[in-house]
């Protein structure tokens, strides 16, 4: 392939973060294995509220963490991706989370209610490899794992507010990944050509010589995206 696929991450690196390093590695992990060429770049949070913020996205075939083109929102990006649909799509415009402390009676995000054992000190509530999670049969995140349970790492304090469910489901975005106690792990848009968004880190578990299915998954409709609009002329 001659032209590189281009990766946005929506965010601001963090060098300390592990899940910031881990985050540009599956996605090189992913591109060796489907042989592709991969450029990434971290696109800082402000710069997507200024008036060039479409233009600049439009350069990338696909973003993480970000609305656009194929899709992938992991861990903060789930939790947006829902306040997103809140607001922005249902009108509940002061739809919050519960981080922000904002006052909001409409939170959609909410602390983690059962913390998991044996976690490191210090760490977020729901950390490490957590409980087992259930992939909704013929979901597209099913069709990647090829799976019906997997077992993932997490790192956060925060998760979807039940009461506040049937948001996504309006949305167009039904859960299709659960816990154990039916706590929500991840949502896809079956209309859209890539749009998993994930409680847990995939990046995480990603290694070169295995690639995460998820992020494996991303990159191939990324790559096929940025051959489509090369073969519609959409992009010189």
């Amino acid at each position: 392939m001659s032209h590189s696929v281009r990766i946005g991450i929506l965010g601001d690196f963090n060098p300390e973060f592990r899940s910031h390093h881990a985050t540009n590695d599956a996605l090189q992990h992913a591109a060796a294995k489907l042989k592709v060429k991969l450029q990434s770049e971290w696109i800082a949070t402000p710069s997507v509220l200024q008036p060039h913020a479409q233009k600049m996205l439009e350069r990338f075939d696909g973003l993480w963490a970000s609305p656009g083109s194929p899709f992938l929102g992991t861990c903060g990006g789930v939790q947006y991706t829902l306040i997103e649909c809140a607001r922005n799509v249902l009108g509940i415009k002061d739809a919050d989370t519960a981080e922000n402390d904002s006052g909001s009676k409409n939170i959609i995000i909410y602390p983690v209610e059962c913390a998991v054992p044996n976690r490191a000190p210090g760490a977020p509530k729901l950390s490490g490899a957590g409980p087992e999670i259930r992939l909704r049969p013929g979901s597209y995140l099913q069709s990647l794992y090829l799976a019906d349970t997997v077992v993932e790492e997490f790192f956060c304090n925060f998760e979807a507010n039940p009461e506040f469910e049937w948001c996504s489901i309006e949305a167009g975005f039904p859960v299709t990944a659960r816990g154990p106690k039916r706590e929500v792990r991840a949502i896809e848009s079956p209309t859209h050509r890539f749009s998993p968004a994930t409680l847990f880190q995939p990046q995480l578990s990603s290694k070169p010589e295995k690639p995460h299915p998820l992020v494996l998954g991303f990159v191939q409709s990324a790559a096929d995206w940025k051959r489509k609009r090369l073969d519609d002329g959409i992009l010189a």
